[in-house]
């Protein structure tokens, strides 16, 4: 994964040309918890600070009779604490909860759309047919419906 960001990095800086950095401006990190979002949190991070970027981390509760107030409360707690490195970076980060009736992939292209967002960065995890016939896959919605670059990470 980061030797093709180092990649990635290199030819993009090495391009003169400073429209590059303009384009991307707002990233998106769709938020579950997972060690792969973990991941996706840290490339974010890099690809922020090397293009003068903002941060927008979301977290997505479907919307139902068995969510409480309290797993909101626990959500939002935990994206206020992920913020730290992005403020200690001195990075713009904004966290957001989103409970609705939506999938956590239409909840992060709607979002997506809302706010003009420029790159998406997920996680993505292995899956068993059965696996993404049964529970679907975020990452694969988001990759098919996006309005802008996604970049995955494993």
């Amino acid at each position: 994964m980061f030797q093709y960001y180092l990649r990635l990095k290199k030819s993009l800086l090495s391009l003169e040309n400073d429209a590059i950095k303009e384009t991307i401006v707002k990233i998106l990190v769709g938020y579950n918890g997972s060690k792969e979002a973990e991941k996706a949190l840290k490339l974010a991070q890099k690809l922020a600070a090397a293009f003068d970027a903002e941060i927008y981390i979301v977290t997505s509760l479907e919307q139902g009779p068995q969510l409480d107030k309290i797993y909101i409360e626990k959500a939002e707690g935990e994206l206020e604490y992920l913020r730290t490195p992005f403020n200690i970076a001195d990075i713009y980060c904004e966290t957001h909860v989103s409970v609705s009736y939506r999938t956590p992939g239409e909840d992060l292209i709607n979002f997506a759309k809302e706010n003009s967002i420029d790159m998406i960065v997920i996680g993505v995890r292995k899956r068993t047919k059965v696996g993404k016939f049964v529970f679907g896959s975020t990452a694969q919605y988001v990759i098919l419906e996006a309005p802008c670059p996604v970049i995955t990470v494993k």
